[in-house]
C-alpha cells in the first residue's frame, strides 16, 4: 500500500460518519488507487458519500461488501463494535481488519467475544483527531494530516497486517505510532477523556444555576476555549466514558487529589504552593505546545536544521552574548536547595538550562520565570525536594546529568536521569563509580551510560577522592553529594578546572575550603539564598573572539564576559597565537570576575598549546581549531583526550570537517595538529560538513566561513539552541551571512 505498490486494495469503511468519511476523503485526495466502499445502515449517508465523491460504492449489506474488499475499517461507536464484529466473524476470512475506536481494551474484548480470539489479521487503531461535527457531510480530507494514529497490535498480530494498516494511515498524512492496549487507554483517559468529562461537568454545573444567563453573558474567551469540547456528541462521549471507565476513574482520582492540594493552598494562603502548581502547569502547557510544533528541547533531536554561511564578511560592533551555561545550571540547583528566595539575573534561556529548571519544578520547587533572563527561585532547603512523577530529562546537558547525579544520590526518593540521543552515548561511570564509594546506589545502562537510576534513602559518607582526570563536572558532582554525606568530602584534581560550584556554595553560605588542587567541605550544613548575576558565557564569546581574530578589519567588544581564572584558557591561547585581545573594565559580580573583551584583527601564528591551558579551555577547542586553520604554521594540541567524550568526538569531528575544507590535520589519541595558512584571500575552500549534532562544532564551522573561498553548509545544527539561543541573529548582527534552514 506504499506509493510504489502496484495495486491498492479495496477498502471497506463500516460506519460512514465524520471519522469514516474523513478517512475516505483523505484517501481520495491522496490519489489512492483502490476502490473505497462504505457500509452504513443509514442509506442517506451512503448517498451523500457518493454525491461528494468520497466513496465509489456502498450500501447496508455488510457481507456482500466484505466479499469485495481486502481491508475493513470499522468506524462505528465503541459500544456498537461488538455487533459489527459478530457480523464480520463468519465472512472476514484473511482480510485485514482495523478500527478507529478510542478505548482499545473494550474494542479488543468485543473482538475476542465475536471471533473466539483476537484475529491475527486484526490491528486495533485509534486516530487522535476529531471534530464536534458529525456525519459524512462533515468529512475533512485534511483531518488526519500531521495528527497521530496509535496502533495497538498484539504480539501475534501479523507483520503484514500491521504494515497494511500503517500504510493506510500514512497515505492520509498521519504519524503512526504503536503502544500496548492498556497504556493507550491510560494515556487517552488523561489527555482526552478527562478533559471532556471536566468540560461537560463545568458547563452543566453553571447551566443548572439560576443566574446562568448572566454568567454566560459575561464569560470571557478562556471559558469558551475550555468548554468548547462540551459541544461534542453526548451519545458518543457517554459510550467512551462507559467503555473506558476504569482508566477514566483512575485519571479522575489523580485529578481530584491535585485539586484538593490546590484548594488547600488557596484556603491557607500558601502562595508558594499555588505558584508551584501554576508554574508547573504553565510550563507543561508550553512544553505540550512545543511538542506539537517540534520546537522543544525535548524534541529537538527530531528536527533537522542546516546552517548555510556565505564566505567573507567582517566582524565589528559591541555585543553581549547569553549568560554562562555552567553558572545558570548551578544557580537553579543551589537556589532550589537553599532556604529562602533566590533572584537570578542573566539566566541563559537555552534548552539545557531550561531542562534543569523544569526538573526542579517537577520536584516541587516554585520557580518564577524565566523572563528576559530573570528567574526567582523559592528554595525548599536541602531536604525539601519531592519525588518527580517520572524520569528527569536533562536534554543534551552532560553538566546537568552529572551534577544531578550528585545531589540526587542523597535524596530519600528514587529517581531516573535521562537525556537526548547524544547524551545517552556519553560515559557516566566517572561520576557513578565515586558516588558508589560514598554509599550511593546507582544503576547505569551498558557501558556506564545513561539513563542513570538512582536509589534513594542511602546513607552517604564523605570520601577523599583523587580524580584520575581533570573534570569540573565530576568535582561538582561529588561536592554536591558531599552536602548530604556524613563527614568530610575532599576532592583533588590533577589540573585546575572551573570552580563555579565552590564559589557559588560559598556565596550561598556553605563553606568550601580551597587549597591548591584540593576542595573540601563538611556534610550536614545548609544553604541560604543569595542574589546571582550570571556573567556572559566565555564559551559562547569564544566563537566571536575567533571570528574577529581571523578576519581582517575586525574590531569587536564583548561585554560582561565571565573571566573566572579557571575558564580563561581561550584568552591565554589566543594571546599566545598573537591575537590583539584586551580585557577592559574588569570587575567582580556575585563572586565571579567579569570584564569586557576587546579584540581586533591581527595575524595569528601556530603554537604548541601549553598542556596546563588545556583544562582551562576544554570547551573552546572547536573554535580554537578554526583559529589554528587561519594561523601561519602548525598548531599542536596534546593532553586533550577529554575532547573525545564530549557531545561528539570533537577531535575527529573537527578534523573531518577541516579536511573537507582543505585544511591539513593529523589526529592523535589525545590531540591534533592543524596546519594553518595566512593570506590576503581565502585560507581554505568551502564545503558541506556534519556537526554530528554537536552545537560547538556547528558554531565553529560557521565562523570558519569568514575566511573560506566558498559557502559552508553545516548539517545537524538543532542543538545550537542548547547553549546559545539567538546565535544566528547575533552572528548576522556582527557581520556574518548565516541562514538557518529547517529540513
Amino acid at each position: 500500500m506504499s506509493d510504489t505498490s502496484p495495486v491498492d486494495p479495496t477498502v471497506l469503511i463500516v460506519g460512514l460518519g465524520m471519522i469514516g468519511g474523513s478517512l475516505a476523503a483523505a484517501l481520495k485526495s491522496g490519489g489512492y488507487g483502490g476502490r473505497i466502499l462504505a457500509c452504513d445502515p443509514n442509506l442517506e449517508e451512503i448517498d451523500t458519500g457518493l454525491e461528494m465523491g468520497v466513496i465509489d460504492d456502498g450500501g447496508s449489506d455488510l457481507a456482500a461488501l466484505v466479499a469485495q474488499s481486502g481491508l475493513v475499517v470499522v468506524a462505528v461507536p465503541v459500544l456498537a463494535m461488538g455487533r459489527v464484529f459478530e457480523q464480520l466473524a463468519p465472512v472476514l476470512g484473511d482480510r485485514v481488519l482495523t478500527d478507529v475506536g478510542s478505548t482499545k481494551r473494550r474494542v479488543c474484548e468485543a473482538a475476542r467475544e465475536a471471533f473466539g480470539r483476537l484475529p491475527v489479521n486484526f490491528v486495533p487503531g485509534h486516530p487522535i483527531a476529531g471534530s464536534e461535527k458529525s456525519g459524512v457531510a462533515a468529512a475533512n480530507p485534511a483531518l488526519y494530516r500531521h495528527h497521530k494514529v496509535i496502533l495497538t497490535p498484539e504480539a501475534d498480530t501479523t507483520l503484514a497486517a500491521i504494515a497494511t494498516v500503517r500504510a493506510l494511515w500514512q497515505r492520509c498524512g498521519a504519524e503512526v505510532l504503536e503502544m500496548p492496549v492498556d497504556r493507550h487507554d491510560q494515556v487517552l483517559a488523561r489527555t482526552s477523556h478527562l478533559p471532556h468529562l471536566l468540560a461537560f461537568s463545568l458547563v452543566d454545573t453553571l447551566a443548572r444555576q439560576d443566574e446562568r444567563l448572566e454568567i454566560f453573558r459575561y464569560a470571557a474567551g478562556g471559558f469558551r476555549d475550555f468548554t468548547r469540547i462540551a459541544g461534542s456528541d453526548p451519545v458518543m462521549w457517554r459510550d467512551i466514558f462507559t467503555a473506558n471507565r476504569d482508566a477514566l476513574l483512575g485519571a479522575l482520582d489523580d485529578f481530584e487529589t491535585g485539586l484538593a492540594r490546590l484548594r488547600a493552598a488557596v484556603e491557607q494562603g500558601d502562595s508558594d504552593a499555588m505558584l508551584g502548581t501554576f508554574d508547573r502547569a504553565s510550563h507543561a502547557r508550553y512544553y505540550f505546545e512545543t511538542l506539537l510544533n517540534q520546537t522543544s528541547y525535548q524534541t529537538m533531536e527530531a528536527r533537522q536544521v542546516q546552517y548555510r554561511v556565505s564566505p567573507g564578511g567582517s566582524v565589528n560592533g559591541r555585543i553581549r552574548v547569553p549568560g554562562d551555561k555552567s553558572i545558570s545550571h548551578r544557580s537553579i540547583m543551589l537556589g532550589a536547595l537553599a532556604n529562602g528566595v533566590t533572584e537570578v539575573k542573566g539566566f541563559l534561556e537555552g534548552e539545557d538550562s531550561l531542562a534543569t529548571l523544569q526538573a526542579f519544578r517537577d520536584m516541587g520547587v516554585a520557580i518564577e520565570g524565566p523572563h528576559q533572563g530573570r528567574v526567582t527561585i523559592h528554595g525548599v532547603g536541602l531536604h525539601g525536594l519531592k519525588k518527580p512523577a517520572g524520569p528527569i530529562y536533562v536534554g543534551n546537558s552532560g553538566t546537568a546529568m552529572r551534577l544531578f547525579a550528585g545531589l540526587l544520590a542523597g535524596q530519600a526518593f528514587d529517581t531516573e536521569l535521562t537525556g537526548d540521543a547524544s547524551l545517552t552515548k556519553r560515559p557516566m561511570a566517572r561520576v557513578a563509580d565515586p558516588l558508589r564509594l560514598m554509599g550511593a546506589r546507582i544503576d547505569t545502562a551498558e557501558g556506564g551510560r545513561p539513563p542513570l537510576r538512582i536509589h534513594g534513602g542511602q546513607s552517604l559518607k564523605g570520601i577523599h577522592y583523587d580524580m584520575p582526570m581533570a573534570s569540573a563536572q565530576v568535582k561538582s558532582c561529588l561536592l554536591l553529594a558531599g552536602l548530604y554525606a556524613e563527614g568530610e568530602t575532599r576532592v583533588r584534581e590533577p589540573a585546575p578546572t572551573r570552580d563555579h560550584t565552590e564559589r557559588m556554595l560559598n556565596g550561598f553560605g556553605y563553606k568550601v575550603d580551597r587549597a591548591g588542587d584540593l576542595a573540601t567541605l563538611q556534610g550536614g550544613g545548609a544553604l541560604t539564598s543569595a542574589p546571582i548575576d550570571v556573567p556572559s558565557d566565555i564559551s559562547s564569546a569564544t566563537f566571536f573572539l575567533v571570528a574577529a581574530a581571523i578576519t581582517p578589519g575586525s574590531d569587536l567588544v564583548l561585554e560582561h564576559v565571565g573571566v573566572n581564572p579557571t575558564r580563561i584558557g581561550v584568552i591565554n591561547i589566543l594571546k599566545l597565537m598573537g591575537a590583539d585581545l584586551r580585557l577592559e573594565n574588569p570587575r567582580e559580580v556575585g563572586g565571579e570576575p567579569v570584564a569586557d573583551l576587546h579584540i581586533r584583527y591581527a595575524p595569528l601564528k601556530g603554537i604548541d598549546i601549553p598542556v596546563d591551558q588545556v583544562p582551562l579551555a576544554i570547551d573552546e577547542f572547536p573554535a580554537l581549531f578554526v583559529a589554528a586553520a587561519n594561523a601561519e604554521g602548525t598548531t599542536r594540541l596534546r593532553g586533550a583526550e577529554e575532547l573525545r567524550v564530549k557531545e561528539s568526538d570533537r577531535i575527529q569531528a573537527m578534523a573531518d570537517g577541516l579536511e573537507i575544507l582543505g585544511v591539513e590535520t593529523t589526529v592523535y589519541d589525545d590531540g591534533i595538529d592543524v596546519v594553518g595558512s595566512v593570506s590576503e584571500g581565502p585560507n581554505y575552500q568551502g564545503g558541506q560538513v556534519d556537526s554530528l549534532g554537536d552545537h560547538r562544532i556547528a558554531m565553529a564551522f560557521t565562523v570558519a566561513a569568514l575566511r573560506a573561498g566558498g559557502p559552508i553548509a553545516i548539517d545537524d545544527c538543532a542543538n545550537v539552541a542548547t547553549s546559545f539561543p539567538g546565535f544566528v541573529a547575533l552572528a548576522n548582527k556582527v557581520g556574518l551571512e548565516l541562514t538557518e534552514v529547517s529540513a
